[in-house]
């Protein structure tokens, strides 16, 4: 069954600042455990697909126009966002218990200084297809 975990950072409850203000080192230390969970989930088959994404001020929302209208695009940072998702993981894995195990891990990434960034993942399953109706 494939889950996909989302990583999402919150500004109220992250007492980290963005990874562009972490040290240097805090950063490899970050980026190396990431590359050897994925590296962990690939060799055991595990790993679909994983990807980090930009910093939320790159975002755009998109709306389709009324009427014809061209499409409104709002530029971000949004205030109104509390969250946001900071990456994701297509995991292959043979219950919902190991994607748990695995949300579990990346959830404890250093963040600086090496302390366990304790982020909240989200586990979803991914269906094979839409609903019957």
């Amino acid at each position: 069954m494939k889950y996909m975990l989302m990583m999402q950072f919150a500004a109220h409850t992250l007492d980290t600042p963005s990874l562009d203000a972490w040290a240097p080192q805090d950063v490899r230390a970050h980026i190396a455990f990431m590359r050897e969970v994925n590296g962990k989930l690939a060799a055991a088959g595990e790993l679909d697909r994983a990807e980090g994404l930009a910093m939320p001020e790159t975002a755009r929302i998109v709306r389709a126009g009324a009427d014809g209208a061209p499409a409104v695009v709002t530029d971000g940072p949004f205030a109104e966002t509390k969250e946001f998702l900071a990456g994701w993981w297509i995991v292959d894995v043979p219950s919902e218990a190991r994607a748990l195990e695995i949300a579990a891990e990346v959830s404890a990434a250093p963040g600086p200084g090496g302390a366990p960034l304790n982020m909240p993942i989200e586990v979803r399953a991914v269906p094979a297809g839409p609903p019957e109706v």
